[in-house]
């Protein structure tokens, strides 16, 4: 798995075209090393981590919601199951 690479390696990751890319230096900035390093989190949690408000966090969400259901992805159902 790719984010096992960024995970055993002490400097950052530069691919930013990697699908687990994320603009977050503290985790190597790879998304499989911060889920690994802090567990699964809460809008709140992620409020404060990223430094914004829950508001906006919970507006991100949604909107990622509505994308995923316009494209037809049953997603949507599966994370209200």
């Amino acid at each position: 798995m790719k984010g096992k690479k960024c995970w055993n390696r002490s400097n950052n990751c530069k691919k930013k075209k990697c699908r687990y890319w994320i603009d977050f230096p503290e985790d190597n900035c790879c998304s499989l090393v911060a889920i690994k390093k802090n567990g699964p989190m809460n809008l709140r949690e992620i409020a404060e981590r990223e430094k914004i408000s829950y508001a906006r966090v919970k507006q991100i969400q949604d909107a990622a919601l509505i994308k995923l259901k316009k494209r037809g992805l049953n997603l949507v159902d599966f994370l209200y199951k």
